[in-house]
């Protein structure tokens, strides 16, 4: 093999097939670990953030506003009024508990696993925000009655001739939304842009 061949340079290349020159960077390579780190620390710190202020807001609403008249924030437009909700999402699904906690739990597992090649900030804010909505959710399906894995979740914005949803909700439905927004753009989680 010539000295050309091994450099990857052809004849006519001149200084730029010499030996030890330094290749330019394959914009395909993915950056390196501490950028992945720093994708999963932004994932996580969304995921804790949506996590904690929906289990603070269920804290508050059910000390507070629990077997109470609505409060009216705009008036009947948007109230705070606490329901317990066995069913999905907005109400749907209610003799399906046990199936939806088991799918909670399969969604932070399918996260766990994307975030092993993550180098998007904006896939890891998305994922961050359907983590930490399943797990706001799926805390309420383990820990409150009428059992484990059977709980009701907690539900308490009431916007008119609409379904009653908590901050969990609202996290998953934002981050689906990011999701849909960023696969249009021909974005992946791990970084690379595609069009079709």
């Amino acid at each position: 093999m010539t000295e050309v061949e091994r450099t990857g340079g052809s004849p006519d290349d001149g200084p730029a097939g010499a030996v030890g020159e330094e290749q330019a960077p394959d914009p395909h390579d993915r950056p390196p670990a501490p950028a992945r780190k720093r994708r999963i620390l932004v994932l996580m710190s969304v995921a804790a953030f949506a996590f904690v202020l929906d289990l603070v807001s269920k804290l508050v609403v059910v000390a507070e506003l629990e077997n109470h008249e609505p409060i009216e924030l705009i008036g009947t437009w948007l109230q705070l009024s606490v329901i317990r909700n066995p069913g999905a999402a907005f109400g749907m699904g209610e003799a399906l508990t046990i199936v939806l906690t088991a799918i909670a739990v399969a969604v932070v597992v399918v996260i766990a696993r994307i975030a092993r090649k993550l180098y998007s900030t904006p896939w890891a804010i998305a994922l961050g925000l359907l983590l930490g909505g399943a797990c706001g959710n799926l805390a309420d399906r383990v820990f409150r009655a009428p059992g484990v894995f059977q709980g009701a979740v907690v539900d308490f914005i009431a916007p008119k001739h609409f379904a009653v949803f908590n901050l969990a909700d609202s996290a998953i439905v934002c981050g689906g939304i990011l999701i849909v927004l960023l696969s249009f753009r021909g974005l992946d989680p791990d970084g690379t842009v595609h069009r079709d």
